[in-house]
């Protein structure tokens, strides 16, 4: 059975860090690319980050280049989503989720066919 889950999220002080993990189960990660969105309450879902199955590209969405890092570890079956500079803007709950497809990833979520639960991050002081 196909299985994602996400991890590491938690309430941080504005200006912090936080390292959000993505353990995938039940399929061969490396053929595919992973997501990450997030949404807070009241506003729609949006792309995060992507990174392609190889790992030989990467997005983020505007409000996060510079702040955010996106990894992969093939071996582990784990992808990671490193956040810095943390601000409340950033407070949501974030999703990973897998699109089997060589290639660029997208931000858009229409095509990745496989979810985790989420795992809530919240900026606060």
């Amino acid at each position: 059975q196909l299985q994602l889950v996400e991890s590491g999220g938690g309430l941080v002080q504005p200006g912090g860090s936080l390292r959000l993990s993505c353990a995938a189960s039940g399929f061969t990660l490396h053929n595919y690319a992973i997501g990450w969105f997030r949404q807070a309450p009241g506003k729609e879902r949006e792309g995060v980050s992507c990174i392609s199955s190889s790992a030989g590209s990467t997005y983020y969405k505007d409000s996060v280049k510079g702040r955010f890092t996106i990894s992969r570890d093939n071996a582990k079956k784990t992808v990671y989503l490193q956040m810095n500079s943390l601000k409340a803007e950033d407070t949501a709950v974030y999703y990973c989720a897998a699109d089997r497809k060589w290639g660029a990833c997208t931000l858009a979520a229409a095509p990745y066919d496989y979810w985790g639960q989420g795992t809530q991050v919240t900026v606060s002081s």
